[in-house]
């Protein structure tokens, strides 16, 4: 698939984990949705509302979801501060993290429990990668909620969602997930994870525009408190000779969670194009795909005295390589330089290919691992 993409021959691109190249169909799109602003007077009203609604929908079927449960949002944690003020919980009740989880999946919950009365616990990096086990372990009664990543962003060690889900609700404790580094690449079911809420970040996996993201909200939640009160989430918003006319009562389902200006004539078309390849390939297909990559680098790292996670016990579109003695020092710039580029995240160089990458790409990194 490297064709639909604008990546030069010379360039291998082995961090869409970091920020995914943009396809050239999504470039098109938002050039589409820039010149439009360029000349207002082709925008009515119904652009407030239907490229929302498209997006909206497109995502809900990635994930197995009705459209009711989507909200526009342009950032994870916008997502996750949203779930946090839905939230309550009992003083002296645990909210459970993984061990170097990502900033944005911290601060907010430190903020709740210091609010109301709670305690942030971090679930340590088991040393044999068996994240799913580690945390069951440390579902004791005292834990209230669980905010977790689908596999971890340093190196892609697996957490079993359902398994955990279901351990959660047993003890009347909820689950949050963000998916950020998994969505659009890894499966994923609502119906089976059953969380709370769920956010991702759209210029990951998903391929979208920086800015564009989604939460989605169990319908349990849908009569929560947004973050924000903007005119476009209210009831008869489409009237807009009448917008004066104040309304109390929110149009109905997770909508309600949308940030103002979600209709962001230039980037959202991007997004739905993107969304809507995304559906055309599948998550099923790219993860496919994207394992057999992997597994290729995995068998020559660990040839060279790399380490890797066992391939049932990490995500197929993530590679954590992990260096016995630690990773050498400029590693990441040093190979930036023959124009392959990588991310380095704790003690792992991180590879996450995705379907532009093809055999030349793959045999370039390969000698430039050996050569390190």
């Amino acid at each position: 698939m490297r064709e639909l993409f604008d990546i030069p021959r010379d360039v291998a691109y082995f961090n869409c984990a970091y920020v995914s190249p943009l396809m050239k169909s999504v470039r098109s799109a938002i050039e589409a949705g820039l010149q439009s602003e360029v000349h207002p007077w082709v925008i009515t009203p119904d652009h407030f509302f239907d490229p929302p609604d498209r997006l909206r929908r497109g995502f809900a079927r990635l994930i197995g979801a009705g459209a009711a449960d989507i909200a526009l949002i342009p950032s994870a944690s916008y997502g996750i501060a949203t779930a946090a003020a839905n939230i309550t919980l009992k003083r002296g009740q645990s909210i459970l993290l993984l061990e170097d989880e990502y900033p944005s999946n911290v601060y907010t919950w430190k903020r709740l429990a210091e609010d109301q009365g709670g305690v942030v616990r971090f679930v340590a990096r088991p040393g044999d990668g068996d994240w799913t086990s580690a945390i069951l372990e440390a579902l004791d009664g005292d834990v209230g909620l669980a905010s977790l990543a689908h596999n971890h962003w340093m190196d892609g060690a697996l957490v079993d969602l359902e398994r955990i889900g279901g351990a959660l609700r047993k003890q009347n404790a909820l689950l949050v997930v963000d998916a950020s580094q998994s969505l659009g690449a890894m499966p994923f079911d609502v119906t089976r994870i059953q969380p709370d809420f769920l956010v991702t970040s759209g210029y990951k996996w998903m391929h979208c525009p920086y800015s564009i993201s989604f939460l989605y909200a169990a319908p349990r939640h849908h009569n929560g408190r947004p973050i924000e009160e903007n005119p476009m989430n209210r009831r008869d918003s489409r009237a807009f000779a009448r917008l004066a006319d104040y309304v109390d009562a929110y149009d109905p389902g997770a909508v309600r969670y949308d940030v103002g200006e979600r209709a962001n004539f230039t980037l959202l078309p991007g997004a739905i194009a993107a969304v809507e390849q995304l559906l055309d390939w599948t998550p099923e297909w790219i993860q496919s795909e994207l394992r057999a990559k992997n597994a290729r680098v995995a068998a020559i790292g660990q040839e060279m005295g790399l380490k890797v996670l066992p391939e049932e016990r990490r995500a197929g579109h993530f590679l954590g390589l992990v260096f016995p003695d630690g990773v050498p020092d400029g590693t990441a710039a040093r190979l930036a330089a023959e124009k392959i580029f990588v991310s380095v995240r704790g003690r792992s160089v991180r590879v996450t290919p995705h379907l532009y990458n093809d055999e030349e790409d793959l045999e370039r990194l390969i000698a430039a691992l050996k050569s390190l």
